[in-house]
Protein backbone atom coordinates (compact mmCIF):
# COMPACT_ATOMS: atom_id res chain seq x y z
CA UNK A 1 0.00 0.00 0.00
CA UNK A 2 1.12 3.39 -0.82
CA UNK A 3 -0.34 6.90 0.95
CA UNK A 4 0.42 9.92 -1.03
CA UNK A 5 -0.94 13.16 -0.38
CA UNK A 6 -1.43 16.17 -2.29
CA UNK A 7 -1.11 19.77 -0.81
CA UNK A 8 -4.74 20.85 0.70
CA UNK A 9 -4.36 18.91 4.22
CA UNK A 10 -1.04 17.71 4.75
CA UNK A 11 -2.08 16.67 8.93
CA UNK A 12 -4.83 13.97 7.78
CA UNK A 13 -2.11 11.55 6.85
CA UNK A 14 -2.58 9.29 9.29
CA UNK A 15 -1.68 5.58 9.12
CA UNK A 16 1.62 5.09 11.02
CA UNK A 17 3.40 4.51 7.64
CA UNK A 18 5.94 6.61 5.41
CA UNK A 19 4.09 8.66 2.86
CA UNK A 20 5.49 8.17 -0.67
CA UNK A 21 7.18 11.39 -1.96
CA UNK A 22 5.84 13.64 -4.52
CA UNK A 23 7.06 16.85 -6.20
CA UNK A 24 4.24 19.51 -6.71
CA UNK A 25 5.42 22.42 -8.52
CA UNK A 26 3.80 25.37 -10.60
CA UNK A 27 5.30 27.04 -14.03
CA UNK A 28 5.14 30.64 -14.37
CA UNK A 29 2.02 30.76 -15.35
CA UNK A 30 0.33 28.69 -12.43
CA UNK A 31 0.20 25.35 -14.32
CA UNK A 32 0.65 22.15 -11.83
CA UNK A 33 3.36 19.93 -12.50
CA UNK A 34 4.27 16.70 -10.37
CA UNK A 35 6.41 14.09 -9.63
CA UNK A 36 5.97 10.92 -7.65
CA UNK A 37 9.10 10.18 -6.57
CA UNK A 38 9.31 6.01 -5.67
CA UNK A 39 8.03 2.97 -7.66
CA UNK A 40 4.14 2.53 -7.28
CA UNK A 41 3.85 -0.10 -9.85
CA UNK A 42 1.35 -2.83 -9.11
CA UNK A 43 0.63 -0.73 -5.66
CA UNK A 44 -2.63 0.21 -3.73
CA UNK A 45 -2.48 3.53 -3.88
CA UNK A 46 -4.61 6.07 -1.88
CA UNK A 47 -4.68 9.94 -2.88
CA UNK A 48 -5.33 12.16 0.11
CA UNK A 49 -6.80 15.65 -1.02
CA UNK A 50 -9.96 17.85 -0.19
CA UNK A 51 -10.96 20.29 -2.91
CA UNK A 52 -11.48 22.94 -0.43
CA UNK A 53 -10.28 26.86 -1.43
CA UNK A 54 -8.62 27.30 -3.46
CA UNK A 55 -11.15 24.37 -5.37
CA UNK A 56 -9.92 24.43 -8.63
CA UNK A 57 -6.33 24.33 -7.58
CA UNK A 58 -6.94 21.31 -5.70
CA UNK A 59 -9.49 19.93 -7.64
CA UNK A 60 -7.21 19.47 -10.50
CA UNK A 61 -3.90 18.77 -8.73
CA UNK A 62 -5.44 15.61 -7.46
CA UNK A 63 -6.78 14.72 -11.10
CA UNK A 64 -3.49 15.53 -12.55
CA UNK A 65 -2.00 12.98 -9.43
CA UNK A 66 -4.58 10.34 -10.39
CA UNK A 67 -3.50 10.24 -14.06
CA UNK A 68 0.45 10.33 -12.93
CA UNK A 69 -0.17 7.06 -10.85
CA UNK A 70 -2.72 5.60 -13.78
CA UNK A 71 0.58 5.83 -16.05
CA UNK A 72 2.97 4.61 -13.87
CA UNK A 73 0.92 1.27 -13.47
CA UNK A 74 -0.32 2.27 -9.95
CA UNK A 75 -2.50 -1.33 -9.40
CA UNK A 76 -6.04 0.55 -7.56
CA UNK A 77 -5.91 4.11 -7.25
CA UNK A 78 -8.44 5.21 -4.09
CA UNK A 79 -9.37 8.77 -3.98
CA UNK A 80 -9.45 10.27 0.07
CA UNK A 81 -11.67 13.45 -0.27
CA UNK A 82 -12.97 14.31 3.28
CA UNK A 83 -14.04 17.63 1.62
CA UNK A 84 -16.13 17.19 -1.47
CA UNK A 85 -16.03 20.28 -3.32
CA UNK A 86 -18.82 21.38 -5.48
CA UNK A 87 -21.15 19.15 -3.60
CA UNK A 88 -24.05 22.04 -3.51
CA UNK A 89 -24.10 21.61 -7.02
CA UNK A 90 -25.98 18.67 -7.09
CA UNK A 91 -29.40 19.60 -9.10
CA UNK A 92 -30.50 21.72 -11.42
CA UNK A 93 -31.35 24.83 -9.54
CA UNK A 94 -33.19 26.89 -12.74
CA UNK A 95 -32.86 26.98 -16.44
CA UNK A 96 -28.98 26.38 -18.09
CA UNK A 97 -27.72 26.01 -15.02
CA UNK A 98 -24.92 23.10 -14.40
CA UNK A 99 -24.51 19.80 -12.40
CA UNK A 100 -21.22 20.48 -11.35
CA UNK A 101 -20.94 17.28 -9.00
CA UNK A 102 -21.73 15.25 -11.78
CA UNK A 103 -19.30 17.07 -13.66
CA UNK A 104 -16.53 16.59 -10.73
CA UNK A 105 -17.50 12.72 -10.38
CA UNK A 106 -17.09 12.33 -14.03
CA UNK A 107 -13.52 13.93 -14.61
CA UNK A 108 -12.50 11.72 -11.28
CA UNK A 109 -13.57 8.40 -12.60
CA UNK A 110 -11.97 9.43 -16.47
CA UNK A 111 -8.96 10.42 -14.97
CA UNK A 112 -8.37 6.92 -13.51
CA UNK A 113 -9.31 6.82 -10.50
CA UNK A 114 -10.76 3.36 -9.03
CA UNK A 115 -12.97 4.38 -5.75
CA UNK A 116 -13.76 7.00 -3.75
CA UNK A 117 -13.79 7.53 0.30
CA UNK A 118 -15.42 10.91 1.42
CA UNK A 119 -16.93 12.59 4.43
CA UNK A 120 -20.51 13.69 4.81
CA UNK A 121 -21.33 14.52 1.35
CA UNK A 122 -23.48 17.38 1.08
CA UNK A 123 -26.45 15.33 -0.95
CA UNK A 124 -25.98 11.38 -0.40
CA UNK A 125 -27.60 11.18 -4.48
CA UNK A 126 -23.80 12.36 -5.19
CA UNK A 127 -22.82 8.61 -4.58
CA UNK A 128 -24.67 7.50 -7.56
CA UNK A 129 -23.09 10.05 -9.97
CA UNK A 130 -20.11 7.88 -9.90
CA UNK A 131 -19.94 4.68 -12.17
CA UNK A 132 -16.84 3.03 -9.06
CA UNK A 133 -17.91 2.30 -5.84
CA UNK A 134 -17.89 5.20 -3.08
CA UNK A 135 -17.48 5.07 0.58
CA UNK A 136 -19.34 8.27 2.21
CA UNK A 137 -18.34 8.01 5.63
CA UNK A 138 -20.33 10.16 8.34
CA UNK A 139 -18.85 12.42 11.49
CA UNK A 140 -21.63 12.07 13.75
CA UNK A 141 -21.55 8.91 15.67
CA UNK A 142 -17.70 8.63 15.79
CA UNK A 143 -16.66 11.84 16.22
CA UNK A 144 -19.52 14.18 17.51
CA UNK A 145 -21.32 11.75 20.17
CA UNK A 146 -18.59 11.01 21.75
CA UNK A 147 -17.43 15.07 22.69
CA UNK A 148 -21.44 15.62 23.07
CA UNK A 149 -21.60 13.14 25.87
CA UNK A 150 -18.06 14.35 27.37
CA UNK A 151 -18.88 18.08 26.94
CA UNK A 152 -22.74 17.96 27.58
CA UNK A 153 -23.97 20.16 30.86
CA UNK A 154 -26.61 19.27 33.67
CA UNK A 155 -28.97 20.74 31.92
CA UNK A 156 -31.37 18.75 29.48
CA UNK A 157 -29.66 18.86 25.66
CA UNK A 158 -31.62 19.32 22.75
CA UNK A 159 -30.37 18.51 19.23
CA UNK A 160 -31.48 21.12 16.95
CA UNK A 161 -31.44 20.85 12.56
CA UNK A 162 -30.68 24.97 11.54
CA UNK A 163 -33.42 23.92 8.27
CA UNK A 164 -35.85 21.63 7.36
CA UNK A 165 -33.55 19.91 4.76
CA UNK A 166 -31.23 18.86 7.50
CA UNK A 167 -33.94 16.86 10.13
CA UNK A 168 -32.81 13.68 8.89
CA UNK A 169 -29.04 14.17 10.26
CA UNK A 170 -30.35 15.79 13.47
CA UNK A 171 -32.64 13.10 14.21
CA UNK A 172 -29.79 10.34 13.90
CA UNK A 173 -27.82 12.35 16.29
CA UNK A 174 -30.44 13.19 18.75
CA UNK A 175 -31.72 9.79 19.06
CA UNK A 176 -28.09 8.31 19.59
CA UNK A 177 -27.84 10.47 22.16
CA UNK A 178 -31.75 10.04 23.76
CA UNK A 179 -32.20 13.58 23.54
CA UNK A 180 -35.11 15.73 21.94
CA UNK A 181 -35.21 17.54 18.46
CA UNK A 182 -36.05 20.66 17.05
CA UNK A 183 -36.55 22.38 14.06
CA UNK A 184 -35.77 26.01 12.78
CA UNK A 185 -38.03 27.28 10.01
CA UNK A 186 -36.14 29.67 7.28
CA UNK A 187 -37.30 31.60 4.94
CA UNK A 188 -34.15 32.71 2.45
CA UNK A 189 -35.36 35.53 1.02
CA UNK A 190 -32.47 35.71 -1.59
CA UNK A 191 -28.57 33.66 -2.24
CA UNK A 192 -26.55 33.74 0.68
CA UNK A 193 -29.21 35.76 2.72
CA UNK A 194 -31.27 33.78 5.72
CA UNK A 195 -34.29 34.86 7.95
CA UNK A 196 -35.03 32.86 10.71
CA UNK A 197 -38.90 32.68 11.21
CA UNK A 198 -39.66 30.32 14.21
CA UNK A 199 -38.66 27.29 16.15
CA UNK A 200 -40.64 24.01 15.91
CA UNK A 201 -39.89 22.36 19.12
CA UNK A 202 -39.47 22.96 22.77
CA UNK A 203 -36.12 25.11 23.62
CA UNK A 204 -36.70 26.65 26.48
CA UNK A 205 -34.09 25.93 29.54
CA UNK A 206 -32.50 23.29 27.36
CA UNK A 207 -29.05 23.60 26.18
CA UNK A 208 -29.18 23.37 22.67
CA UNK A 209 -26.54 21.94 19.89
CA UNK A 210 -27.11 23.13 16.06
CA UNK A 211 -26.04 20.34 14.06
CA UNK A 212 -25.08 20.80 10.17
CA UNK A 213 -22.93 19.57 7.54
CA UNK A 214 -20.77 22.28 7.03
CA UNK A 215 -20.77 25.97 7.46
CA UNK A 216 -19.79 28.47 4.92
CA UNK A 217 -20.89 31.93 6.04
CA UNK A 218 -22.40 30.81 8.83
CA UNK A 219 -25.31 33.12 8.66
CA UNK A 220 -28.15 30.10 9.04
CA UNK A 221 -26.31 28.67 12.13
CA UNK A 222 -25.69 32.39 13.70
CA UNK A 223 -29.57 33.41 12.84
CA UNK A 224 -30.53 29.95 14.40
CA UNK A 225 -28.62 30.55 17.26
CA UNK A 226 -29.77 34.25 17.22
CA UNK A 227 -34.03 32.49 17.05
CA UNK A 228 -33.15 29.80 19.76
CA UNK A 229 -31.85 31.87 22.52
CA UNK A 230 -35.49 34.87 21.85
CA UNK A 231 -37.09 30.71 22.38
CA UNK A 232 -35.31 30.78 26.17
CA UNK A 233 -32.72 28.77 25.14
CA UNK A 234 -30.29 28.81 27.95
CA UNK A 235 -27.23 28.06 25.51
CA UNK A 236 -26.39 27.40 22.09
CA UNK A 237 -23.33 26.19 20.19
CA UNK A 238 -23.31 24.27 16.48
CA UNK A 239 -21.38 21.00 15.50
CA UNK A 240 -20.26 20.82 11.71
CA UNK A 241 -18.26 18.57 9.78
CA UNK A 242 -16.90 21.09 7.41
CA UNK A 243 -15.81 24.50 8.15
CA UNK A 244 -15.88 26.28 5.15
CA UNK A 245 -15.38 29.84 6.63
CA UNK A 246 -16.20 32.32 3.77
CA UNK A 247 -16.21 35.67 3.63
CA UNK A 248 -17.60 37.43 7.14
CA UNK A 249 -18.14 33.94 8.08
CA UNK A 250 -15.36 34.10 11.46
CA UNK A 251 -16.73 37.69 12.46
CA UNK A 252 -20.09 36.51 12.48
CA UNK A 253 -19.69 33.61 14.32
CA UNK A 254 -17.36 35.62 17.08
CA UNK A 255 -20.42 38.17 17.60
CA UNK A 256 -23.06 35.26 17.66
CA UNK A 257 -24.83 33.53 20.94
CA UNK A 258 -22.90 30.75 19.75
CA UNK A 259 -20.71 29.47 23.02
CA UNK A 260 -18.63 27.18 20.28
CA UNK A 261 -18.62 26.21 16.95
CA UNK A 262 -16.90 22.37 16.16
CA UNK A 263 -15.71 21.33 13.10
CA UNK A 264 -13.51 18.67 11.67
CA UNK A 265 -10.52 19.36 10.24
CA UNK A 266 -11.50 17.86 6.82
CA UNK A 267 -10.57 21.29 5.73
CA UNK A 268 -7.59 22.66 7.20
CA UNK A 269 -7.31 25.32 9.60
CA UNK A 270 -6.06 28.65 8.63
CA UNK A 271 -4.61 31.21 11.00
CA UNK A 272 -7.86 33.14 11.01
CA UNK A 273 -10.12 30.52 12.46
CA UNK A 274 -7.12 29.13 14.96
CA UNK A 275 -7.27 32.84 16.40
CA UNK A 276 -11.03 32.41 17.07
CA UNK A 277 -11.72 31.50 20.32
CA UNK A 278 -15.75 30.28 19.63
CA UNK A 279 -14.01 27.78 16.81
CA UNK A 280 -12.93 24.01 18.66
CA UNK A 281 -11.81 21.60 15.33
CA UNK A 282 -11.70 17.75 15.93
CA UNK A 283 -9.47 15.53 13.97
CA UNK A 284 -11.10 12.93 11.59
CA UNK A 285 -8.11 11.59 11.04
CA UNK A 286 -8.56 7.54 13.10
CA UNK A 287 -11.42 7.21 11.42
CA UNK A 288 -9.93 7.94 7.71
CA UNK A 289 -6.99 6.32 8.71
CA UNK A 290 -9.31 2.97 9.70
CA UNK A 291 -11.09 3.24 6.62
CA UNK A 292 -8.01 3.25 4.40
CA UNK A 293 -6.77 0.43 6.17
CA UNK A 294 -9.99 -1.97 5.85
CA UNK A 295 -10.17 -0.71 2.46
CA UNK A 296 -6.60 -2.02 1.48
CA UNK A 297 -6.70 -5.14 3.12
CA UNK A 298 -10.44 -5.51 2.00
CA UNK A 299 -12.62 -5.94 5.07
CA UNK A 300 -15.29 -4.49 5.66
CA UNK A 301 -15.94 -0.42 5.91
CA UNK A 302 -19.56 -0.75 6.44
CA UNK A 303 -19.01 -0.71 10.32
CA UNK A 304 -17.31 2.63 10.18
CA UNK A 305 -20.76 4.40 9.20
CA UNK A 306 -21.38 4.03 12.92
CA UNK A 307 -18.28 4.28 14.65
CA UNK A 308 -14.61 4.15 15.03
CA UNK A 309 -13.86 0.18 16.12
CA UNK A 310 -12.34 -0.07 19.57
CA UNK A 311 -8.11 0.21 19.59
CA UNK A 312 -8.37 1.58 15.76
Amino acid sequence: MKLISCSSNPPLTYLGIPLTEVNIKRFADQEIFLEVLGNVRGEDVFVIQSTSFPANDHLMEMLIMIDTLKRGSARRITTVMPYFGYARQDRKTGPRTPISAKLVANLITTSGADRVLTLDLHAAQIQGFFDIPVDNLFASAPIFVPYVEKTRSAKPVTIVSPDVGGVVRARALAKRLDVGLAIIDKRREKAGISEVMHVIGDVEGQECILIDDMVDSAGTICNAAVALMEHGAASVRALATHGVFSGSAIDRISKSPLTEMVVTDSILATDKTRACKKIKYLTIAPLIGEAILRISEERSVSSLFDAVPVGS
